[in-house]
């Protein structure tokens, strides 16, 4: 499921003037507290960080850089502080040279992954449903699609992290061809070329915002395991940018502003109103 946001439209339409603001991350506390949202308890004491220096972030700017995500956590297969832009590289990397993850090895087929950048815990949820917001970008992208560096978003040992067709999202699953332009790629609809610089990030195509949705979950101790890593090689980053507070029990798309948003907008109208009449006065 995609999500689209007015905000995010306007922004890009009035251009891209801010660039993405990164500050690198020291801990998985510090990382799951930035994403973690309403009816969502993550127990602190499971939680399991693998990643080297400055592979993770905190991230701001998103909206005005056309990310289509204001702020959040940033894993990444390299070094999150080249994620900022302008994109001035096509071959940005951070070449980590550690281990990579079996489960996204499984996610395509076996080939042999490498610096591998890990966020899993426990939680509970009080609604039995779970949902979290998150953009995947690559310097891969356009040119080594077969290149696939794979992201995994594991509930329960399960990869929610899917295309709109489906498929586990990867280079390989969302693009526009080898040009950035071909719209018979797969999920095209989906990719934001960025190779000419349009969008004030690093990486040269990144997706659309998604919401995954965990229907049914249920009551008791659930896991979680943000995944992403380099495939046969060790160059070329890819990226999972997630949410601020996305990782939730209320679906982000239908979420109801607090009464005291709910106040505020009320007074902006009134405002509106009174304004009109002296005008006609």
């Amino acid at each position: 499921m995609k999500t689209i946001t007015l905000t995010s439209c306007l922004l890009l339409l009035a251009g891209n003037a801010s660039a993405l603001v990164i500050a690198p991350a020291t801990s998985g506390n510090q990382l799951t507290s930035a994403i973690a949202g309403a009816g969502v308890t993550i127990d602190t004491a499971t939680i399991n960080f693998v990643g080297a220096t400055n592979q993770s972030a905190l991230f701001t700017d998103g909206l005005a850089s056309g990310l289509g995500i204001g702020s959040g956590i940033l894993l990444t297969s390299g070094d999150a502080r080249l994620a900022s832009g302008p994109n001035d590289s096509a071959t940005a990397s951070g070449s980590l040279g550690t281990a990579g993850d079996a489960d996204l090895s499984a996610l395509i087929g076996g080939i042999e992954t490498n610096d591998a950048n890990i966020l899993e815990f426990e939680f509970t949820t009080a609604t039995g449903d779970l949902f979290f917001n998150f953009v995947f970008a690559s310097e891969e992208y356009n040119e080594f699609l077969g290149f696939i560096d794979p992201f995994g978003l594991f509930v329960d040992g399960v990869n929610y992290a899917l295309a709109p067709d489906g498929q586990a999202i990867s280079v390989g699953t969302v693009n526009c061809g080898d040009t950035g332009t071909d719209a018979s790629g797969p999920n095209c609809a989906s990719f934001n070329n960025n190779e000419t610089g349009a969008f004030n990030v690093e990486y040269d195509g990144f997706t659309d915002v998604f919401t995954a949705s965990v229907l049914g979950l249920g009551a008791g101790t659930h896991t979680m395991k943000f995944a992403i890593s380099d495939a046969s090689d060790t160059i070329l980053d890819s990226a999972v940018f997630i949410a601020e507070g996305s990782f939730s029990g209320t679906d982000p798309e239908v979420q109801v502003p607090e009464p005291g948003s709910l106040f505020l907008l009320g007074i902006g109208f009134a405002g509106v109103l009174l304004t009109r009449m002296k005008r006609k006065a």
